[in-house]
């Protein structure tokens, strides 16, 4: 079986390659709070400034999925180095930028060159380590690529309070030119893909033009609508429903394009593998769940319970050190128990987790908020582990770029969708409630007017002041149900997936089977 350079201990790539895709992954939710200081430093209004959140998620979807060509053709080594090299510098112009203008541009090429780093580090932990220890792999990326999003929001508004919010990407600059030097070191690409390349040599690399424009095209339109779609009151929106349409044809010609195709930018036949499919609609599950949750569970702590920022990031804190501390547990399990079983654990605690917020009130305190998101986020690391094992179980290892590029892509669509779809939701059922809720403010209730009658004595500010004080109340339960919606979906979706993993083949993943035999 070709390995990385066996004089080099796996244990030693690992660390390496897993603080690449967290430094990218953190760059998905840091810059979110810090918006308004940006908009405000660049003389920008609020609006112009998510683009700055919105031109590097466009990019960074488009880049991800091209990733594992691109390795191919170039070298995996080298095309991760670029990548580090391209994500550290425009990550200082990023910092360094003097209008907003300029700050969208850059991080667009910041998107573009951080889109290799997460499916490129799992393909060299995925063929660094053997298929019995590559449960244990993927903890150490899992920790990574999970935690990220959780500790982001937090660690980009207590830097963005107590320095600025250009260091929010100056901090990338040191960790890359550490990184450097020490992939260079220590990562070798595997003899297959050497081999692959001799083989080549001397012919012409043949580009898949029309591919990669369908996919531009198709990819970067979808992004936009999820991205702006809320912001612009959806299909009201002429600019939105233009881009919905082109990203609905742009997709399903890039799929019927590379399904046919010779030589794929995307190689779509992984997906006749049934493990492969179904992993990747458990990772989008996964991303939806993840990515919502920890966007919308801040906003419940901050506009209705009073939380600050700092606090509302001790709210998820605690989740994510369960996740680190609970993956290389699971990265043992892998080898043990069968995926199918631990990703329907997964998915059944997580879900109770997320429903347990269903029963949060205005009233509830910390521990309750921080217990029912530890006990949801603490089973995220039995999903995210075994999904990747099951995904590469019966792939052979000349596709593991190509393979851990869609299965990125698929859980980024995921938490796009996720964020985007819970906080229209949370919108749409807040002015549900508001409305029923407003029903019974009539001045033929009678319950309506004898609350108004003791409120107006209690205070002594009179009718008017009462009305005001119950219609603010009424604000805040609308937005608390609005809240728990939400929470229920997550749940629904969690759950609806559990009967889902008997899809996946029986066997106990890393033991053997397709992965191992090269």
């Amino acid at each position: 079986m070709a390995t990385q350079q066996k004089a080099t201990n796996p244990w030693l790539i690992a660390p390496v390659v897993a603080i690449a895709a967290f430094m990218e992954v953190l760059d998905l939710s840091i810059a979110n709070v810090a918006l308004l200081h940006i908009a405000g430093s660049l003389s920008a209004t609020q609006d112009e400034a998510t683009w700055v959140l919105t031109s590097y998620t466009v990019t960074n979807a488009i880049a991800l999925p091209i990733s594992g060509w691109l390795s191919n053709v170039i070298g995996r080594k080298r095309f991760f180095m670029l990548c580090i090299i391209g994500f550290t510098i425009t990550s200082l112009a990023c910092g360094l930028a003097p209008s907003l203008g300029m700050l969208i541009v850059f991080r667009t090429l910041q998107g573009i060159t951080g889109g290799g780093l997460q499916p490129s580090s799992q393909a060299i932990l995925s063929d660094a380590f053997p298929p019995a220890k590559r449960g244990m792999a993927f903890a150490l990326y899992g920790i990574a690529v999970v935690f990220a999003p959780a500790i982001g929001p937090t660690l980009g508004g207590w830097i963005t309070d107590h320095f600025s919010w250009r260091w929010v990407f100056l901090i990338n600059l040191p960790v890359g030119l550490i990184l450097l030097p020490l992939v260079q070191a220590l990562v070798k690409d595997p003899e297959h893909m050497v081999e692959a390349r001799k083989a080549r040599k001397g012919q012409k690399n043949r580009v898949d033009y029309i591919g990669f424009g369908l996919l531009v095209v198709g990819l970067g339109a979808l992004q936009i609508v999820l991205d702006r779609g809320q912001q612009d009151d959806w299909w009201s929106s002429t600019f939105i429903l233009s881009l919905a349409f082109i990203a609905v044809v742009g997709l399903i010609a890039f799929l019927v394009w590379e399904w046919y195709d010779k030589e794929p930018i995307v190689d779509v036949h992984l997906f006749r593998d049934r493990n492969f499919a179904v992993s990747n609609l458990f990772m989008m599950a996964l991303g939806f769940v993840l990515l919502a949750s920890t966007a919308v569970l801040p906003l419940y702590v901050q506009e209705l319970m009073g939380y600050t920022a700092t606090q509302a990031g001790l709210v998820l804190t605690p989740g994510g050190l369960a996740i680190i501390a609970l993956m290389p547990l699971v990265g043992r399990l892998v080898t043990k128990v069968q995926t199918r079983y631990l990703i329907g654990f997964g998915f059944l605690v997580s879900g109770i987790g997320v429903y347990t917020m269903t029963g949060f009130s205005l009233q509830a305190d910390y521990n309750t908020i921080m217990l029912a998101r530890l006990l949801q986020a603490s089973a995220l690391g039995f999903l995210f582990i075994p999904i990747n094992t099951a995904a590469y179980d019966s792939l052979p290892m000349e596709k593991s770029s190509n393979a851990s590029a869609i299965i990125n892509l698929a859980r980024n669509i995921g938490g796009s969708i996720g964020i985007s779809l819970s906080t229209t939701l949370l919108a749409r059922r807040t002015q549900f409630h508001q409305d029923r809720l407003a029903e019974n403010m009539s001045p033929y209730n009678p319950a309506y007017q004898d609350s108004v009658h003791q409120i107006g004595q209690a205070t002594g500010g009179g009718e008017l002041a009462a009305n005001g004080q119950l219609y603010h109340q009424l604000v805040e339960q609308a937005s608390m149900l609005g809240y728990l919606d939400v929470f229920k979906c997550m749940a629904i979706l969690f759950l609806c997936m559990v009967p889902l993993i008997f899809l996946i083949r029986r066997g106990i993943s890393g033991t053997g089977g397709g992965a191992g035999a090269h």
